[in-house]
């Protein structure tokens, strides 16, 4: 027998769910995370997922691992110290940048644009130039290159990074730096911009490049030592950690291609989210991710989560594929204060964290958070212990938020709910910029929420935007782990190839993509999934000739070849409508080509839950008082593990779990499906007619 562990670690609690690879059942195990060294968290989490289980640690066979380390490492700028090889004439090309300011015409005055990953006094020239068509125009001076190296080395860098101009055409000189690097240098991790993104535009394959030395200390740092730690206690266990696009990298991609990894952490939940939500027969979604310290959101439409060609970590950009995640420092640990100047409620960024967490939690903190609102609101029962075994402090969470109170003129109970309504707007804000201001309406989706805190909050961001059914999952507090569970192994290889659609033709095209699938497989097999366990995927970057932006594209080869370049210009032109409300009568332009290849994940059994009728009385495990909708009330308590399928929760009403605490507000109910999901409405809530919203899409498409 054997299994595969998903492992999600956040900035509060680290989550863990074990699979039986051959029965598909499951177990699910929360602990707190250890942020000085994050594989600790990990390893007394696997004790105590395979004590549930009753198994050694020596069966689990996979771990999948969400990892924030990447992630972090920029957002605190403890990174390597990066030393930078470009051509001669680019010297500057991190300081020159892309003209782009945000914060809009204030930014301009109150904008304090962070120091590169490598600066400038750690850059050096290479005496060399290589043509947009690939030709060698000057070649590589190595004598210079080699005095200059040994320069940078007795500047004590950590990483280096290369980056030469039209080097994706051409990357002869970028390897030969390499091998001279690795002679004078030994020892330094260097990377190419031609292995890391092998594309048009300088700055972002620069910067992204730059961002890989970065980081990559750090990473190898870690992958090595929870590797070897999960060595010690499994001999045969095979590592890989969650990409940033909701794949699986192996363990040695992710030492050298780091940057990749960026967005981890929630990438894990929006896979976890799609395959249960999709199962329950809602394949159009918002997810909400709540965590300690973080709300993640993303958007799900038609059972794919939206990708993006850049991830933005902070205010660094880089060119790498990643779900379209949008994140916002409201969390459980988020910090509320009232500033004196204002004299208004501000709840985040700032975070309590894990150490040492929101008072409730009894380890010295004192600083009023949402989880202690949570606590004073009477949203968090008597009953309830986070994570299985934590015993919340009332009175301590009544004592921090007092001091709100007071500065408010505000009974605790009224400033408790100020706190609540704050993350929530927070939480709102985040989820527009992946449904409206994408074109997307709210009130067409459903939403899911997750994460140790997300249940508490769902029922209040789905009355706030409209989206109906608010869904919880079982174990929300661990789907960011069952995401990375379910995943599999992917890769992906692009090229720039700048042609107008006149400059080409359907068969290029497809023979070139199915070259870069050749390519993109090769990594999967290197890793031992077998060629008919790849599926492949193709994309192309287009833009209208002549424009600057550019959209990517989903291709169908079949269809390409069937239909020719229309398969792809007519959804380019609606997506440029979708997005900026018209379309340009100019040719079609390529800008790269991609394919992705993805292997097959684990099949996990959908548990049934029991069938029941309409009333969840045998659930009920006591009364709470609680405060809700600015009223007092007193509130049903569930043990969810006692809920059936067909019973209809009536609010105000409160569902506990091992992993999480799920709230229904007074005038709403959830219904229980036949797979456990609760599904939030109103209890005048009309489903919508499908037949009408089609005819409102057409009118409004045809504008």
């Amino acid at each position: 027998m054997t299994y595969r562990l998903g492992v999600d670690v956040g900035g509060t609690f680290t989550d863990l769910l074990l699979v039986n690879e051959k029965t598909g059942r499951t177990w699910k195990a929360k602990v707190s995370s250890t942020p000085r060294d994050q594989s600790e968290g990990v390893l007394r989490g696997i004790e105590r997922v395979c004590g549930l289980a009753n198994i050694s640690a020596e069966e689990i066979n996979h771990v999948m691992h969400g990892t924030t380390v990447a992630t972090n490492t920029v957002l605190t700028g403890t990174g390597a110290r990066v030393g930078l090889v470009t051509t001669r004439g680019y010297r500057q090309v991190l300081q020159i940048a892309r003209s782009f300011v945000p914060g809009g015409l204030g930014g301009w005055v109150i904008y304090n644009k962070s120091l590169p990953m490598a600066p400038l006094a750690l850059t050096i020239e290479a005496d060399e130039r290589v043509g947009s068509k690939g030709d060698v125009v000057t070649a590589l001076n190595e004598a210079k290159l080699r005095d200059e190296l040994r320069a940078l080395g007795a500047r004590k860098i950590e990483a280096l990074t290369v980056s030469l101009i039209n080097s994706f055409a051409n990357d002869k000189h970028e390897r030969r730096i390499k091998e001279i690097a690795q002679e004078v240098l030994p020892g330094i991790p260097v990377s190419l911009s031609s292995e890391v993104v092998p594309e048009m535009q300088e700055y972002e394959r620069t910067v992204t490049t730059v961002a890989n030395s970065y980081v990559r200390p750090r990473v190898q740092k870690y992958v090595k030592n929870l590797q070897s730690k999960l060595d010690a206690k499994a001999k045969r266990v095979k590592l890989h950690i969650l990409r940033s696009d909701g794949g699986l990298a192996s363990a040695r991609s992710a030492e050298d291609f780091p940057v990749n990894l960026l967005m981890s952490g929630p990438a894990g939940g929006v896979t976890g989210a799609l395959w249960v939500a999709v199962q329950a027969g809602f394949p159009n979604l918002l997810t909400v991710d709540v965590g300690g310290t973080s709300t993640d959101v993303a958007l799900i439409m038609n059972g794919q989560p939206r990708l993006r060609r850049e991830t933005t970590v902070g205010d660094v950009t880089v060119r790498a594929s990643s779900v379209d995640i949008r994140t916002v420092g409201a969390g459980g640990g988020s910090i509320a204060h009232v500033p004196e100047l204002t004299g208004a409620l501000r709840v985040g960024p700032q975070s309590a964290g894990a150490d040492p967490g929101p008072a409730a939690y009894g380890k010295g903190g004192t600083e009023p958070t949402v989880t202690d609102a949570n606590v004073v609101l009477g949203y968090l029962p008597e009953q309830q212990r986070l994570g299985g075994d934590m015993l919340l402090d009332r009175a301590l969470a009544q004592k921090s938020v007092e001091k709100i109170a007071k500065s408010l003129g505000k009974t605790p109970k009224d400033a408790a709910l100020g706190i609540y309504d704050i993350v929530n707007e927070n939480m709102v804000g985040a989820l527009r910029l992946v449904s409206v201001e994408q074109g997307h309406d709210p009130r067409d989706y459903a939403l899911i929420a997750f994460g140790g805190a997300g249940p508490l909050h769902a029922n209040a961001l789905s009355r706030l935007l409209g989206a109906w059914p608010s869904i919880i999952p079982p174990g929300p507090g661990v789907l960011c782990a069952l995401g990375d569970a379910t995943t599999a192994v992917r890769d992906e290889s692009s090229r720039t190839y700048i042609r107008k659609f006149s400059e080409t033709s359907p068969t290029d095209i497809a023979k070139q993509l199915k070259a870069l699938a050749v390519d993109a497989g090769k990594a999967l097999a290197a890793e031992k999934v077998a060629a008919s366990d790849m599926e492949f995927g193709y994309q192309v970057d287009v833009r209208y000739h002549g424009q600057g932006l550019r959209l990517t594209v989903d291709v169908n080869v079949k269809r390409l070849e069937k239909e020719g370049l229309s398969a792809i210009s007519g959804p380019f032109d609606a997506e440029h409508t979708r997005l900026f409300t018209f379309a340009l009568p100019l040719e079609h332009e390529f800008v790269a080509l991609r394919a992705v290849v993805q292997g097959k994940g684990v099949n996990i059994k959908r548990q049934v839950i029991a069938k029941g009728g309409s009333n969840p009385g045998a659930a009920a495990v006591g009364r709470q008082k609680s405060y809700m909708d600015g009223k007092d009330c007193v509130a049903t308590v569930y043990d969810r593990a006692q809920l059936k399928a067909g019973n209809r929760i009536a609010g105000p009403a409160i569902v506990m779990e091992m992993d999480s605490t799920s709230v229904i507000l007074p005038r709403h109910h959830g219904k229980v499906d036949a797979y456990g999901n609760i599904l939030i409405y109103p209890d005048d809530y009309k489903a919508p007619n499908r037949k009408a919203v089609a005819a409102k899409k057409a009118v409004r498409k045809a504008r």
